[in-house]
Parts: C-alpha cells; sequence; structure tokens
C-alpha cells in the first residue's frame, strides 16, 4: 500500500532556467516550460510556457504555447494559445496569439494579430432576428387572410 508508485509528472512540468546575472546566446529549442531572469539573444521555440521575469532581457523571437513577459522582450512573439503581459512588462516587437491579456502599466511597441476568433455571441442578437421573422410572417398570414375573405 505504501510502496505504490506514484505516476510520474508530466516532463512539461519540469522548468528550464537561466537566472538573473546569466547571459545566453542561440537557439533554444524545449519541450518544457522555460523561465528567463538573465539575458537572452537568439531564437526561442518552445512547446510549453515561457515566462521572461522581471529581471530578465530578451533580444529574440519567440514562440511558445503561453507567453507571459514581466520583463523586457525585443523581438516577435507567437503565442499559440495565450499571451499575458504584466504590469512591469515590456514588448518592442509583433505580436501572434490567440488569446491577449496586458495589464495597466505594460509597454507595448508593434501590432497585434489574433489567431482565434472570438465565440459567436448566443444570446439577444440571434433570438430578436428570429423573433422579427416569426412577427413577419404571421402579418403576412393574417393579410392573407384578410385579402381572402
Amino acid at each position: 500500500m505504501w510502496n505504490r508508485r506514484q505516476p510520474r509528472a508530466s516532463l512539461r512540468s519540469t522548468d528550464s532556467l537561466i537566472g538573473h546575472g546569466g547571459t545566453l546566446e542561440g537557439k533554444v529549442h524545449c519541450d518544457t516550460n522555460l523561465r528567463i531572469e538573465g539575458n537572452f539573444s537568439g531564437e526561442i521555440l518552445c512547446e510549453g510556457t515561457v515566462t521572461v521575469g522581471e529581471q530578465g532581457t530578451v533580444h529574440s523571437s519567440i514562440e511558445a504555447q503561453e507567453i507571459i513577459i514581466a520583463g523586457k522582450v525585443y523581438g516577435d512573439v507567437i503565442a499559440q494559445r495565450k499571451l499575458i503581459l504584466t504590469g512591469t512588462g515590456q514588448l518592442h516587437g509583433n505580436i501572434a496569439a490567440g488569446s491577449l491579456s496586458i495589464t495597466e502599466g505594460s509597454l507595448l511597441s508593434g501590432a497585434v494579430v489574433m489567431t482565434e476568433q472570438p465565440a459567436p455571441e448566443t444570446a439577444g442578437g440571434l433570438h430578436t432576428v428570429t423573433a422579427k421573422k416569426t412577427s413577419g410572417k404571421r402579418r403576412e398570414s393574417k393579410q392573407s387572410k384578410l385579402e381572402g375573405a
């Protein structure tokens, strides 16, 4: 009972870190989450979440599932799902994202392209149109009955 092995956590939960004071140049391709607290120059391709901490500075294009920017990023970013720009975050580059959250105090210098369309509205508007069509048909049928009589 006590010796049962717990299922191992997915490898995606393991984080890679470029620590404060560290500098790295090149191309990073990772299947895990990546956190940058130091300096990075190059290209980032990540299957998880890329987080640029408050002390982090990135001169790079970034492509990831989710991107969180609390530091400075100089380059274009592509977030397959979500991009979060915190109050201390700065982005000098273009964005392509499925969802975008920009907190007051952040800085954005670039263009934004949303890659997913918002869900259609299911309330009010559709029912009003249907009601108008129905009421129009009622009027037409009443008129037809009156004309025939």
